[in-house]
């Protein structure tokens, strides 16, 4: 198979459209058009990761950090960055990063840590907005079907837990064809009232050219009426974070000893402990201190996530425990998502875990 090949698999899983503006996700290293022997999935891509992708005969690293995140001028240097760059340009090795176009999907990063942790009946902590927009447009009654159906298999009418989702409006259409047009239906030069329905249905911004090309190549006119708004309404679909239910409440000293055991973490930052039973649980894996307030709006017993500062353990109190499980240690789970990910998609291609210990934190 050829890099994009494998590329496109990852994006129908993690669409690029959806990782924040800040990142740099997607293929860092590598032509799009070369053939791969195997692949190596691992957390952060590494000097070692790079010759441990080398060993193992593979020639594609798909890692969650990406390695290059701010531009680089030179590559004289020796910084980690570049000498792994390096390595890899010299030994055709190529990179792709998926970070946060994975943070966002609702079986990401945050449902890895959220299975770990045994977490029942989740949903995502912060929806992401802007995600959704609408279609609408107007057919002949005789050709909704055949449209409608054309929309449905790209893509559109999804929400949620349903799909094939539309609403419809029986009206009349009027219009009159130039003597330069190829009508449908109706005389050139003459006015025409034809019977139509008005269809609306939404879908998610990452499809805009699928379902527009869909809707032209299924549409009997030479002129298609439609428009594409975008909604504010939030998408429950995706989003950073998840909040879940434990199997059983524990008290919250018993609670952080579950935490650090299940995620092998050295040892925890907390904020003061409460007297409340710690039953209903927010996480974010990896940096989420922005998502603190919205975890106490959303009124949990407790909010693990990592990288936070003096100052963030302040919005603990009696009943809501914050919890500081390391960056790695809330994010490790995910390379394992993608190596059974890419192991589904492709059950007969050579898909390696990385054995490289990536995590840049020593405990004493």
């Amino acid at each position: 198979m050829k890099i994009f090949q494998i590329t496109q698999i990852l994006e129908e899983w993690a669409p690029l459209h959806y990782a924040e503006d800040f990142d740099n996700v997607g293929l860092l290293v590598g032509n799009p058009n070369d053939e791969v022997s195997g692949i190596l999935v691992t957390h952060d891509c590494l000097e070692e990761v790079v010759y441990e992708a080398m060993e193992r005969n593979c020639s594609l690293i798909v890692c969650f950090h990406p390695i290059l995140f701010k531009g680089l001028k030179r590559f004289t240097g020796n910084s980690h960055v570049v000498r792994a760059v390096r390595k890899a340009i010299k030994n055709d090795v190529a990179i792709y990063a998926i970070h946060t176009a994975l943070d966002n999907q609702a079986h990401g990063v945050s449902f890895g840590l959220s299975q770990a942790l045994g977490l029942t009946n989740t949903s995502i902590l912060l929806p992401k907005e802007d995600t959704i927009k609408k279609l609408n447009f107007y057919v002949p009654k005789s050709k909704a079907d055949q449209v409608r159906d054309t929309l449905f298999a790209a893509g559109a009418g999804k929400l949620g837990n349903y799909d094939k989702c539309s609403f419809s409006c029986d009206g009349k259409g009027s219009f009159r064809p130039s003597q330069n047009s190829t009508p449908y239906v109706g005389r050139k030069g003459e006015q025409h009232i034809e019977d139509e329905i008005q269809i609306q249905m939404v879908f998610q911004k990452h499809l805009v050219s699928e379902i527009t090309k869909a809707l032209l190549s299924s549409h009997p006119y030479e002129e298609v009426a439609y428009e594409i708004t975008s909604l504010e309404n939030s998408n429950p679909n995706l989003g950073m974070g998840m909040i879940g239910h434990l199997p059983k409440s524990m008290k919250p000293s018993s609670f952080l000893k579950f935490v650090k055991k299940t995620l092998g973490t050295p040892s925890l930052r907390h904020s003061q402990l409460g007297t409340n039973n710690i039953g209903r649980v927010a996480v974010l894996g990896g940096s989420g201190s922005f998502a603190i307030q919205a975890a106490k709006r959303k009124k949990v017993d407790a909010y693990i996530t990592a990288d936070l500062k003096y100052h963030d353990f302040y919005e603990g109190n009696q009943s809501f425990l914050v919890v500081d499980a390391g960056h790695y240690e809330t994010e490790q789970h995910t390379k394992k998502l993608i190596l059974n990910y890419l192991t589904e998609k492709l059950p007969n291609f050579a898909i390696l875990l990385s054995e490289v210990d990536t995590n840049p934190i020593k405990y004493l």
